[in-house]
């Protein structure tokens, strides 16, 4: 009953809806490291692990096209305006939104599993018709989560109009607890389908957790079906073009993929697992802080108050930026400590852990742009322009196939480029390695690439968003990001030497060398005058004050 109540409450603020989310993304995060952990430690950065993260990029297609947040984007305001009107007619036109969409995925569904042994020849290459066949089996299987996502999706949207979020936070929780149970509890007898099944029993509870609060909103199911109902083609509108970049997204991981697969039997997988570790401060910084600017900016622009948009632009990029460039640098400096206390367990060895921190310390150097992203991409959205997000994620794309097609080339004969991989990342890597190398660094430059070209088209969408105040900002947090790069590198190798290379040695050089060099960030940034320093350091004392006050009867 406790639970049932908590999980049909509504939260009361804006500030409480965006702890509640904070705590939810971090603790997914969590649960996605440790899941990452005991797939590595289970099968190692084998074959088995590539074909499993190889299986997901049929069905994260589908869910790409259909749904990949645009639902919620594009749903939510029509939902709202016809509940505001009308509360019978809205709960109908959610039945007609809802069974088309569900339509468009069984049709897709449909075709991809007949045709699933094509698209998987296209997309692993270099996979041996057994491990294409296994990979087949395992797509097909995965088929089923995009329609309990799809489902998903629109329960999300409902709930955030009543701003229940506590149901809708749990779910991403729940899907990782589902492929934890799949790898622990059916991998044992049914391998890496066990996974596999563990991804459909998460998807599924990713569903089930938001169906009762859902339905305590109002909402039954009613088979109403009419493609050509207004509601479907204004959504079928607005999320075109962001459909069209989140499968464009989805197209660049099927190709890093397919080239990928042709390299060694494990690269598929080390390419995920270091891209995954490296997202970490993505999802809970990024993504966030974006997600929460958005409703703010969103209301400024519509109002017409330009300079109120580009102050709370201007404010949440520099707290992005003060936060990100510091975290990016420590991913860099510790980047053997974070794969070996997170992934270097059971199977996955010294030689893989070896090669994931490598290409770990390529992508640390994205973190700062990839934590931009989000936020730029809401300025566009802001502005009601999706269309020109959508023909900027081609550019990327063609680019990120170019580089990955060229460097992967490269890498594999004996010139200057292959010769600075060696001196950069060790003279006993093998051709196969340097490939992987290669792979990741073209990644990182269309990355980079992405956030440069994403700046200057916002700047010409809606004007001088106070790049000066940014810039002031920059150059403060640049040194102090500098200061701790070296400071960071010199203690670490005074303090290995003394920990060792192990669980608990990762672990604490990690908490002594990483905290030290936060320290010192935040001690040369505040003698610089930095305002974000500032401000970060006085929200937390006026924090600790608040909750270190004694309670008056």
């Amino acid at each position: 009953m406790v639970l049932k109540n908590a999980l049909n409450s509504s939260t009361k603020s804006v500030s409480q809806a965006t702890v509640i989310l904070a705590i939810a993304v971090f603790l997914s995060q969590l649960l996605g490291l440790f899941r990452d952990r005991l797939l590595a430690g289970t099968v190692g950065a084998s074959l088995d692990l590539s074909i499993y993260y190889a299986a997901f990029r049929i069905p994260d297609f589908i869910y790409s096209i259909l749904f990949a947040g645009s639902v919620v984007v594009a749903f939510l305001p029509v939902f709202a305006e016809h509940y505001t009107k009308d509360k019978d007619e809205a709960w109908q036109m959610s039945n007609y939104v809802l069974n088309s969409f569900l339509f468009f995925t069984f049709v897709l569904i449909a075709i991809l599993f007949v045709f699933a042994s094509q698209f998987i020849k296209l997309i692993v290459p270099g996979f041996d018709s057994e491990a294409q066949a296994k990979t087949v089996a395992l797509t097909r299987l995965m088929l089923l989560s995009p329609l309990f996502f799809g489902l998903s999706s629109f329960f999300s949207s409902v709930l955030q109009y009543f701003n229940k979020f506590l149901a809708y936070s749990l779910a991403p929780l729940l899907y990782n607890l589902g492929i934890i149970f799949g790898v622990i509890f059916l991998s044992p007898k049914f391998g890496i389908f066990g996974a596999g099944m563990g991804v459909v029993l998460g998807a599924a509870a990713h569903l089930l957790v938001q169906v009762p609060a859902t339905i305590n909103c109002g909402f039954k199911y009613r088979p109403l079906f009419d493609l050509r109902h207004p509601a479907v083609l204004k959504i079928v509108n607005l999320t075109f073009f962001r459909s069209l970049a989140a499968s464009l997204s989805q197209i660049n991981f099927m190709v890093i993929a397919a080239i990928s697969s042709g390299i060694s039997l494990g690269a598929v997988a080390i390419f995920n697992l270091s891209f995954n570790l490296s997202f970490l401060p993505i999802g809970i910084l990024g993504v966030s802080l974006a997600t929460a600017a958005f409703p703010r900016l969103a209301q400024n622009w519509a109002e017409g108050k330009k300079e109120e948009f580009y102050k709370n632009f201007s404010l949440a990029f520099r707290q992005i930026l003060f936060l990100a460039l510091p975290i990016g640098i420590m991913f860099f400096v510790l980047r053997e400590a974070i794969v070996g206390l997170i992934l270097q367990t059971g199977r996955f060895g010294m030689r893989d852990a070896a090669l994931t921190s490598a290409c770990l310390g390529i992508y640390s150097f994205a973190i700062l742009p990839q934590c931009l992203v989000p936020l730029i991409l809401r300025g566009f959205f802001s502005a009601k322009d999706t269309k020109t997000p959508a023909i900027l994620a081609v550019l990327f794309v063609g680019l990120n196939v170019a580089l990955a097609s060229g460097l992967v080339s490269l890498a594999s004969q004996a010139n200057l480029f292959s010769s600075f991989l060696r001196n950069i990342f060790g003279s006993d890597q093998s051709p196969a390695n340097l490939k992987i190398l290669a792979l990741c660094l073209a990644f990182l430059i269309a990355l980079v690439f992405q956030f440069a070209i994403f700046m200057i088209f916002l700047y010409k969408k809606i004007g001088n968003f106070k790049l000066e105040e940014i810039w002031q900002s920059f150059w403060k947090i640049f040194i102090g990001g500098s200061a701790i790069f070296f400071f960071g590198q010199y203690f670490l190798a005074k303090i290995a030497s003394i920990l060792g290379h192990n669980f608990w040695g990762d672990f604490w050089q990690g908490a002594i060398v990483g905290g030290s060099c936060f320290l010192l960030y935040f001690a040369i940034t505040l003698a610089l005058g930095s305002a974000e320093a500032k401000s970060f350091i006085s929200g937390l004392l006026s924090r600790f004050k608040r909750h270190g006050k004694p309670k008056t009867n």
